[in-house]
C-alpha cells in the first residue's frame, strides 16, 4: 500500500518545473503582444496566459511522473519530488490532471476553442508522445518532439486573435530550430547520466564530436531562420540588428564548443542559449512598438511600391 504523504506547496511547485515553464509562458506572452498592433485585450491576455501556464505545468508534472525511473538514475534529476518520495505517483497524477482540467476550462470558456485545442495538443505532445515514446526510441527525440515545446508563441497568438497566423508559425519555427543546440549542449555535459538511464540522447548514440557538429549546424540554421521575421515584414531593423548580434555570439559559442577549453564549457553554451532566446524575443517585442518608425523590410517596401 502506498504510504500517506503530505506534500508541501513547495514540492508541488517543484513538480511543475517552474524555470522551464517560465521560459515557455514568456514566449507565449510575446506571441500575445505581437498578435495585434496595440495592447492585446486584457481578458484574453490574462486568462490565456494563466491557461497556457497551467497546461505547461501539468505537462511538466506528467513528465516527472512518467520519467521517475529515469530521473532516479540521473544525478541532475535524482532530487525531484517523486523520486525523493516527497510526492506519491498518485498525488502527482491527480495534481497534473487537475491543472490540465483547469487549464482547458479557462481556455474554452473565456479565451477560445482553438487555443484550447492547440494547448491540449502541445500538452499531449510533450507529456505523452515525447516522454513515453520519442525520448526512449530515437536520438532525434528532441528534434521530433521539439514541436510541442516550440508551440507557446502560437498559443499566445491564437489566444488573442483566434487564428493561427503564419507569423505565429514563424515564431514556432525559431524555437523549433533553437531547441536542438540548446538541449544537446546539456546532453553533452550530462551524457553519462543519460547512458546510465539508457536514454538514447545523441552524445550517447553518436558520440560527442558528432553532436558538436550538429550543434554548430543547427546554430547556423538558427541564425538564418531568425532573419525571417525581418525579411517577411514582421519586424524591423532594430530586431534584425539584435538577432544578428545574438546569433553571432551563439555561433561563437558553438564553434568554440568544437574544441572546448574544459568539460564545463558545454554548460556555458546551454546557459547562453537560454539568455539568447529570452533576449531574441525581447527584441521582437521592443521592435513591435518601434516598427512604424523604423525603415521597412524588403517585403514592406515591395508592398508600398505595389
Amino acid at each position: 500500500m502506498e504510504p500517506t504523504l503530505r506534500p508541501t506547496l513547495r514540492q508541488y511547485w517543484s513538480l511543475t518545473k517552474p524555470r522551464v515553464v517560465a521560459l515557455i509562458v514568456f514566449t507565449a506572452a510575446i506571441g500575445m503582444f505581437l498578435a495585434v498592433p496595440g495592447l492585446p485585450p486584457l481578458q484574453e491576455s490574462v486568462l490565456g496566459f494563466i491557461g497556457i501556464w497551467l497546461a505547461a505545468a501539468s505537462a511538466a508534472a506528467i513528465n516527472q511522473l512518467l520519467d521517475a525511473r529515469i530521473d532516479a538514475r540521473m544525478a541532475r534529476t535524482s532530487w525531484r519530488p517523486i523520486v525523493a518520495g516527497q510526492v506519491s505517483p498518485r498525488q502527482a497524477l491527480v495534481f497534473a490532471l487537475a491543472l490540465a482540467a483547469l487549464s482547458m476550462t479557462i481556455l474554452v470558456l473565456w479565451v477560445n476553442v482553438l487555443t484550447a485545442l492547440l494547448t491540449f495538443a502541445s500538452l499531449i505532445g510533450y507529456a505523452v508522445i515525447y516522454t513515453v515514446f520519442l525520448k526512449r526510441a530515437t536520438p532525434q527525440n528532441i528534434v521530433i518532439g521539439g514541436i510541442a515545446g516550440a508551440a507557446p508563441p502560437a498559443l499566445g497568438w491564437a489566444a488573442i486573435t483566434g487564428t493561427l497566423d503564419p507569423h505565429a508559425l514563424l515564431l514556432v519555427l525559431i524555437i523549433f530550430v533553437w531547441t536542438p543546440p540548446h538541449f544537446w549542449a546539456l546532453a553533452i555535459f550530462r551524457r553519462e547520466d543519460y547512458r546510465k538511464a539508457m536514454v538514447p540522447m545523441l552524445p550517447v548514440t553518436h558520440g560527442v564530436e558528432y553532436t558538436r557538429w550538429q550543434i554548430l549546424f543547427y546554430t547556423v540554421l538558427l541564425v538564418a531562420v531568425t532573419v525571417l521575421p525581418w525579411a517577411t515584414g514582421m519586424s524591423g531593423l532594430f530586431y534584425l540588428g539584435g538577432a544578428l548580434v545574438l546569433g553571432l555570439v551563439f555561433l561563437y559559442y558553438a564553434w568554440r564548443l568544437m574544441d572546448p577549453p574544459d568539460e564545463l564549457y558545454a554548460m556555458e553554451v546551454f546557459r547562453y542559449s537560454i539568455v539568447y532566446l529570452m533576449a531574441l524575443f525581447a527584441f521582437l517585442l521592443v521592435d513591435h512598438w518601434l516598427l512604424p518608425y523604423m525603415q521597412p523590410s524588403p517585403v514592406m517596401e515591395l508592398q508600398r511600391i505595389g
